[in-house]
């Protein structure tokens, strides 16, 4: 309760900072007379009696900051790990101008690793931490220090590269303070957060900032099962692994990356959700690993952009928030369920699903083997349906090729794209954009990039509706394709 106090009046504080920033640039120097200063004796000494109150404000915030400290410093670890690294070695001793033929070998040393991670559960004499795959991932040795200056040995208990996510353990016959878990959903731009780690090895180290903002992407070109936390909280090189906790010392993030063209901290920080993390803990510890759901689609964001040009107002979706399935995986769960090419996926048992990464990303947190609702929009109306999840590959090799169906994206012909595939001027029809493997259907078919669909079973191809009914339609054994390929005309017949 106490603590409850010091926050609120931490809270109330920050409203009075201003306040206390006048009142001090008000006051007279001690070296200035009254006469010297503007304003009568009684405005001066209102003021002056103002002060005492305003420094006991920020007095109040500084108690509410040494408390988050208290219970969050015990709670973070330092990891330092070993690890067995292998390169190439040079024949000749004019290798370092590139090899030239020497007869080089294999040569292994041993490099060290800095992190942080965060005691997460003690289970009798078994203490949990979480931290970053990418501080153990490569690990031949691994001990955990304490707050407090303690060392023990550790070892990995499961790791998981797609969310960068591990859990290590080590033995205390000592009950250790354990984590108090957030809830990251509730976390809003503005919110204070302090980070918690061992900078460039400098331990127990916090840091303050605000919540920058959230369900930010990953880096570019990665694809991740997780969104993140951005904060101007100071992160660096050993922090990774380590706590972003809120006002109440509560972890409400991961530290894991930052965005630093020059290796430090720019004040673009970012941090792995907690609640993303919640799973992952509890799948480390009763598997050793991490499952994830899988539903067997390919899908795509409808932006108005190429190849997706058009692809909204075709399928009667403009304005609306999801991910578009661009393909199934037969006999998938999806498959199974009644999910389509085309379909517009809105909601999953009632949440939104904002873009294409985030449908990725809750559908791998469902658990193998449960049903699951999904909303989507076809052809315009909205319909409902239930899918039981299946479970992804550890290595994500999650489909033969020849189960995907159809195998190949198209895009609506616009003047950009007729340019850069070089297709006559007045020739209408859905440009063939890419043929996604040599074993899928399309390509099975014959269908080649730079194709243009002129026509579908008979009917004008210039609407991405009209296709993917076609492709949906199973009365019919094939689905035949008018297709003009450098100014020839050929059909081609893709079978189910």
């Amino acid at each position: 309760m106490k603590t409850r106090h010091k926050i609120i009046a931490a809270l109330a504080a920050v409203a009075l900072l201003a306040a206390v920033s006048v009142i001090l640039v008000a006051l007279p120097r001690p070296e200035e007379s009254p006469a010297a200063t503007s304003g009568d004796s009684t405005g001066q000494t209102a003021t002056s009696a103002e002060l005492p109150a305003a420094v006991a404000s920020l007095e109040a915030i500084q108690l509410s900051f040494r408390d988050i400290a208290k219970r969050a410093l015990p709670v973070v670890v330092e990891i330092d790990v070993t690890e067995t690294v292998t390169q190439a070695q040079g024949g000749s001793p004019f290798d370092f101008f590139g090899n030239r033929g020497g007869q080089g070998g294999q040569q292994e040393f041993q490099r060290s690793g800095l992190g942080s991670g965060i005691i997460v559960r003690q289970t009798n004499s078994t203490v949990y931490v979480l931290t970053n795959n990418h501080v153990v991932e490569s690990a031949t040795e691994i001990s955990v220090k304490l707050n407090d200056q303690r060392t023990f040995k550790a070892k990995v208990v499961g790791k998981d590269s797609r969310r960068d996510l591990a859990v290590v353990s080590f033995e205390s016959k000592e009950a250790l303070p354990v984590a108090e878990l957030g809830h990251s959903s509730t976390l809003e731009p503005g919110d204070l957060v302090l980070a918690v780690g061992n900078p460039f090895g400098f331990e127990s180290s916090i840091t303050m900032g605000i919540v920058s903002a959230v369900g930010r992407a990953g880096p570019e070109g990665q694809q991740t099962y997780t969104d993140y936390i951005q904060t101007d909280a100071a992160i660096n090189q050993g922090n990774s692994g380590g706590a972003l906790v809120d006002i109440r010392g509560r972890v409400v993030g991961v530290n894991t990356w930052i965005a630093a063209p020059a290796g430090g901290s720019v004040g673009i920080g970012f941090a792995i959700p907690i609640d993303n993390a919640k799973k992952s803990i509890d799948d480390f510890i009763a598997k050793g690993k991490v499952e994830y759901g899988w539903l067997g689609v390919q899908i795509g964001d409808l932006q108005e952009v190429a190849p997706y040009t058009g692809f909204a107002k075709d399928l009667k979706v403009e304005g609306q928030k999801g991910a578009l399935i661009v393909a199934t995986y037969k006999g998938s769960p999806a498959d199974k369920a009644g999910l389509q090419p085309g379909d517009f996926v809105l909601k999953v048992d009632g949440q939104e699903v904002k873009n294409r990464d985030q449908l990725t990303q809750i559908v791998g947190s469902l658990g193998a083997g449960t049903s699951h609702e999904f909303e989507v929009i076809r052809y315009g109306e909205r319909v409902k349906l239930s899918a039981k999840i299946g479970v992804r590959d550890d290595r994500d090799e999650v489909a033969p090729a020849k189960n995907l169906w159809p195998g190949m994206t198209v895009a609506k012909l616009t003047d950009e794209l007729r340019s850069a595939a070089k297709v006559a001027t007045g020739m209408d029809g859905l440009l063939v954009g890419a043929v996604t493997d040599s074993e899928t259907p399309a390509a099975k078919a014959g269908f080649q990039v730079g194709d243009v669909i002129v026509s579908i079973n008979g009917k004008s191809a210039k609407n991405v509706m009209d296709y993917f009914r076609a492709l949906n339609d199973t009365s019919k054994r094939s689905v035949s394709f008018a297709v003009n390929r450098a100014g020839k005309e050929i059909t081609i017949e893709l079978a189910r």
